[in-house]
């Protein structure tokens, strides 16, 4: 944990972070078989999140079971994509982060399409069926296309881009992450 030229600190003279290193290392020392984390990240740097990500996944790698609590949504993806959202005490779903969210139906999927066009491809989703609402977003050359069906939208997107040269720079999933399933099944 890289921790070993502070040895002879006093801990409570460690930054939040050392703190944090130390106490990961101290849940690895004996190369337990199960391994319980709280908010591993919490205090960390980016570096130090690297790190602390790449030794949960080598000891995941090497068979061993670790648990991590986390608000951190978003960590918990860059660890696993097996989770277990719990709200309340309450078990909401469990499984694979996309398999969980392809299981909501009735939620509809957006995606973001940035293109120096956005005015004639909106023009071209509002006529598909697949498609329920299309809105300007925030940047100056976003599109948000609102779906039921993701797989229909995605099938055709190519063929849309070619048919009518639309060049596009980038196409993203806003709401395919974890803590939107949260939010919608917590009912956010």
């Amino acid at each position: 944990m890289e921790l070993v030229k502070d040895q002879d600190r006093v801990i409570r003279s460690y930054s939040r972070g050392m703190r944090q290193r130390l106490k990961f290392a101290q849940a690895i020392g004996h190369d337990p078989e199960i391994i319980f984390l709280d908010e591993p990240l919490n205090g960390l740097d980016p570096l130090g999140r690297r790190k602390v990500i790449r030794l949960i996944k080598d000891y995941r790698d090497q068979g061993k079971t670790i648990i991590v609590s986390s608000h951190v949504l978003p960590e918990i993806e860059s660890m696993t994509n097996k989770i277990i959202l719990i709200h309340q005490g309450k078990v909401f779903a469990q499984g694979d982060i996309h398999y969980i969210r392809d299981l909501i139906e009735s939620h509809p999927h957006i995606i973001s399409i940035k293109c120096k066009n956005r005015r004639k491809l909106a023009s071209f989703f509002i006529q598909e069926d697949y498609v329920l609402k299309v809105d300007f977003g925030n940047g100056e050359n976003e599109l948000l296309v609102e779906t039921r069906n993701r797989d229909d939208f995605f099938s055709r997107l190519p063929a849309l881009f070619v048919d009518h040269s639309i060049e596009v720079d980038e196409i993203t999933s806003p709401d395919d992450n974890l803590q939107a399933v949260f939010d919608y099944l917590i009912g956010k």
